[in-house]
């Protein structure tokens, strides 16, 4: 029986903007005198804090950082990044990394970086109180939002689709404390990103597809010709040559493999490194030039460095109290891993393939829970709406149904509900993993193991099915020397249904990510299945600067 498993009731999460910083209502109160020029730019400082805006920024509007910048300053408004009217070491230091931003997956733009050396010609030239505040409030404005972004991301998750607790960072006491008198701004900065092994290899490799993007800028390549029906090993494709180059620019080919003969003839190196490519992009890797694999081998590099960019944004929402043992779902991958050891050491210790909700009417919600126990031989619960839709039609067609398979109608708080007894045919499986959630979805086994064999593997109602659940269930009781391989095949193979409740609560990350680099450090890209890429392009494109 092809059932599909859960429902999900995607809730809106509304969000209130924060009250506006207190400010002074004027600057009046602050001693200056007319001879020291510090002074007088303290009260430029407060001027440009009380007014809200800085006319020479890519942002103006100062007020979405007026609090932390007001903390920053308090209580005398003193300059921050020069000395003498000479910007100090780590303001030079912040300058850079703010004019390398594109080195973490963010816009250079963002933070000014155009306009740093015409301030700094400005300053050296010009050492009046406005050009000095002006200066140093500008710089301040562009760390914050540097930093602010590298920390928490651009934009919350929740206008994203992500369910993520939230998480804080106080600027101006970061600044003040760990910044603006560092010998090493870059290291403290670095502190503060999220401490995946992923993250970091996928800035190790971002600075190769920048260059490829701009390469692919500056000397337009032409498309790689389609194919109306795949070209298996020993056909012909007019566009080999090109094939070719696209592959060894791509890494796919060796650039030291030999070059094919001057003919069409598909054969030889490039089979093995179209499969390469194939399975680099989650397409079937047989090696055939299909319309799907000339279609991944077109895209724009540009699409490729935007998919970086959007998991990286991703992972900085993860709370940094995710911790290990962990579970990591990665949607679009179809890929469960289990961490044993803390994932910024080690690799997973546990992986499998994993079946997620349907797209467009059934998406997998995207969120951080924890996993707090395990059920063996569990009952299935059908949900209204599959009662309404599936069984209710197929009772009409064979009155047998419920019989058939293993369904009972019962009496629960006076209302009657369908559900599926425990067994090898049941839709769940022999083992569910729960992790209590809003969304009602959770982990199990499946009796539909052929649908595995597929690429793309998007067929349930939003829960994730397991292909390996009993391996699942022995990463889980690992530290238990109770619950030996054969004793969870028992619990599986028993004849009543068993709650284990953990001692200790696993955190489970339900990921979107279209770009992962894998245990090899090669990157991978995936489709959009839930076009959530698309709508976390648009929430950055407004999000307030």
């Amino acid at each position: 029986m092809a059932v599909l498993i859960c429902l999900i009731a995607l809730k809106p999460l509304p969000l209130t903007a924060p009250e506006p910083a207190p400010v002074p209502s004027s600057c009046d109160a602050l001693t200056f005198s007319e001879n020291d020029p510090s002074q007088l730019a303290r009260i430029s400082v407060c001027n440009l804090l009380l007014r809200g805006e800085m006319a020479d920024s890519r942002g103006p509007n100062i007020l979405r950082y007026r609090e932390e910048l007001q903390k920053f300053y308090a209580p005398d408004y003193a300059l921050a990044w020069t000395d003498s009217g000479h910007p100090t070491g780590p303001a030079r230091s912040m300058i850079d990394e703010l004019q390398r931003a594109d080195l973490k997956g963010l816009s250079p733009e963002d933070y000014d970086s155009s306009r740093w050396e015409a301030r700094l010609h400005a300053l050296a030239f010009s050492v009046s109180p406005t050009a000095l505040a002006n200066f140093d409030v500008a710089l301040s404005l562009s760390a914050m939002r540097y930093v602010s972004d590298l920390h928490l991301g651009r934009v919350n998750p929740r206008d994203a689709r992500f369910d993520a607790p939230p998480k804080h960072l106080g600027l101006a006491a970061f600044f003040r404390t760990r910044i603006v008198h560092s010998a090493d701004v870059k290291a403290a900065i670095e502190q503060l990103e999220p401490g995946f092994t992923r993250y970091h290899r996928m800035l190790k490799l971002l600075p190769a597809y920048l260059a490829l993007e701009r390469e692919e800028r500056e000397n337009p390549h032409p498309p790689l010709p389609m194919v109306k029906k795949p070209v298996a090993s020993g056909g012909t494709y007019p566009g080999t040559a090109l094939l070719d180059q696209e592959l060894r620019r791509l890494g796919d080919l060796p650039v030291d493999a030999p070059s094919p003969a001057p003919s069409h003839v598909y054969s030889g190196n490039l089979v093995q490194a179209v499969q390469h490519f194939q399975r680099r992009h989650g397409l079937p890797d047989d090696g055939r030039i299909t319309p799907e694999t000339i279609r991944e081998l077109n895209v724009p590099m540009k699409t490729r460095v935007t998919q970086l960019r959007l998991t990286l944004e991703r992972w900085r929402w993860l709370p940094g109290s995710l911790h290990s043992p962990l579970v990591v779902v990665n949607i679009p991958e179809f890929q469960l891993r289990a961490y044993s050891s803390p994932p910024s050491e080690r690799e997973p210790a546990f992986t499998t393939k994993v079946i997620v909700g349907k797209a467009y009417t059934h998406d997998t919600p995207v969120f951080v829970d924890e996993m707090e126990y395990v059920i063996f031989r569990p009952y299935w619960k059908v949900p209204a709406s599959i009662i309404r839709d599936e069984i209710l039609p197929a009772l009409r067609r064979n009155p047998d149904y419920l019989s058939r398979h293993k369904m009972d109608v019962v009496s629960s708080s006076g209302l009657f509900e369908v559900r599926q007894r425990p067994g090898s045919g049941n839709a769940l499986g022999l083992v569910k993993f729960v992790f209590p959630n809003e969304y009602d979805v959770y982990l199990h086994g499946t009796p539909e193991k052929a649908l595995f064999n597929r690429v793309r593997r998007d067929f349930s109602h939003g829960c994730i099915r397991v292909q390996d659940a009993e391996g699942l269930a022995a990463w889980v009781f690992r530290d238990d020397a109770t619950w030996t391989r054969e004793r969870i095949l028992a619990a599986m193979n028993g004849d009543r249904t068993l709650q284990v409740n953990l001692p200790r609560h696993i955190p489970v990350l339900i990921f979107y990510a279209t770009a992962m680099v894998d245990e090899s450090g090669e990157v991978r890209f995936f489709d959009d299945i839930y076009k959530l890429d698309a709508a976390l392009e648009r929430a950055l494109a407004s999000a307030p600067r």
